[in-house]
């Protein structure tokens, strides 16, 4: 039976908070994958515990990776380059975590035997197409002409470097050729439309690989010289912003709060919500900034208010807030005037078609929204919105995203709300009920 939750009051006040939310996703997964491939025992802290996060986990020991995880420590045992195994009839799951199933698709070069990539119900309804072209361009070699799950891969123990140009702003797509490049014979060029840039950073700072990385015209121009083993590493994961901006949005639209988010993950590429937000007369302040292993983390204050304004959004912000904008359409809901967005396809290939969801979410709540093209939306705001009616959200193939929205709308709005399959934000999100638990929310 799926589970059900029930939100019936708003939340009332919790001034003078402070919180920490999960660890970063993104570098969670790239943690799993990258020390895997390195010499030795690499150690990292506050690891994200989530279902994408323990699929990659899954899959890494199928390859042969001694892997052990207690309370936020994990403990890699990297095997080199070269070191992974692969067994006939070898089948990995990602389950829910489109990274996942995509970055693993690059650690599958050099199997002799053909791998099989499956996933569950919703990824196996995202395109994989964005991967497999440039990964056959190294010399992988895949079954059939499928470009969704399941798919089956091997291919030559050394790849062929490349030139490819990467005009989606797909940072799965960029992470995957960038580790394919690993095992390249030569220098691979990359020419990509610019996405969040931890693959980068981690190359640059962490692993220490011969890397060059340049902006050129409004791409990130990214060279990568194959064939070098990296050490161990260690790393200590941030806190993640995608998680935070629920509660960053949370106490936006609550009364007479304030809340501190301690140790987030601020990298400029992942922070279009606070720009967005701040855009419409937020006021969000980042704290106590400090560079970590080339990444920037902070704490981030945040005050309640609902004295906002409707925004026309230039879409070069898109990709530092891709996964905000359920969020970020729902705060437009409430300024005052009309917010405009564009460009935003990309939303419709995630775990749910997101854009059309955003849509139906607020016409439910009777805010006027308007499909526009070029794949946009404009949202008439309605600064004194008050819900009572009864709201139900399901059939949403488990979108963790789409249930804590619908939970943030339920809290900070009003009316009774109605939210299936409410265990789908433990992919994300483990603690998530847990800290609107300690910040006084009540549900059934």
């Amino acid at each position: 039976m799926k589970k059900v939750i029930v939100i019936n009051k708003k939340i009332k006040f919790f001034k003078k908070k402070s919180i920490n939310v999960d660890g970063d996703k993104s570098l969670s997964i790239r943690f799993i994958l990258l020390s895997s491939l390195s010499k030795g025992k690499c150690i990292a802290s506050n690891l994200l515990r989530s279902g994408d996060v323990n699929s990659t986990i899954n899959s890494m020991k199928k390859l042969g990776i001694k892997i052990k995880v207690k309370n936020g420590y994990c403990e890699v045992n990297g095997k080199g380059l070269f070191g992974l195994k692969f067994k006939k009839n070898l089948v990995l799951d990602s389950e829910n975590s489109g990274t996942t199933a995509r970055l693993i698709l690059a650690m599958l070069s050099y199997s002799n035997h053909w791998v099989k990539v499956i996933g569950d119900k919703s990824l196996k309804k995202r395109d994989m197409g964005r991967v497999i072209k440039p990964l056959k361009l190294f010399g992988l070699k895949f079954k059939n002409n499928n470009t969704k799950l399941p798919l089956w891969i091997k291919g030559p123990k050394i790849l062929k470097s490349i030139k490819y140009n990467e005009n989606l702003g797909s940072a799965q797509c960029k992470s995957a050729m960038m580790i394919a490049a690993l095992r390249a014979n030569g220098k691979t060029k990359l020419k990509c439309l610019p996405s969040r840039n931890h693959t980068e950073l981690m190359f640059k700072n962490v692993l220490k690989i011969p890397i060059k990385l340049k902006k050129e015209n409004g791409f990130e121009i990214i060279e990568i010289e194959g064939m070098n083993e990296f050490n161990k590493f260690n790393y200590k994961i941030p806190g993640d912003i995608s998680s935070a901006s629920f509660f960053i949005v949370l106490t936006l639209l609550s009364k007479k709060n304030d809340l501190m988010i301690k140790n987030i993950n601020v990298n400029p590429s992942r922070i279009g919500i606070i720009k967005i937000l701040n855009m419409m007369g937020a006021k969000i302040r980042i704290l106590k900034k400090k560079n970590y292993k080339g990444e920037s983390t902070a704490n981030i204050f945040i005050r309640s208010n609902r004295n906002l304004r409707g925004i026309n959004l230039n879409s070069k912000l898109n990709s530092s807030a891709i996964d905000e904008f359920l969020l970020i359409f729902l705060v437009a809901g409430v300024c005052k005037g009309i917010s405009t967005f564009k460009n935003l396809s990309e939303l419709n290939k995630k775990e749910s078609k997101r854009l059309d969801w955003g849509i139906k979410i607020l016409k439910m709540m009777n805010i006027k929204t308007k499909r526009i093209k070029n794949d946009g939306v404009k949202i008439w705001g309605n600064p004194n919105l008050k819900l009572n009616k009864s709201y139900v959200i399901k059939n949403f193939l488990k979108d963790h995203r789409i249930f804590m929205v619908s939970t943030i709308a339920a809290l900070t709005l009003g009316g009774k709300w109605k939210i299936n399959d409410a265990n789908c934000f433990k992919t994300s999100f483990p603690k998530y009920l847990d800290i609107l638990n300690s910040l006084g929310a009540k549900y059934k």
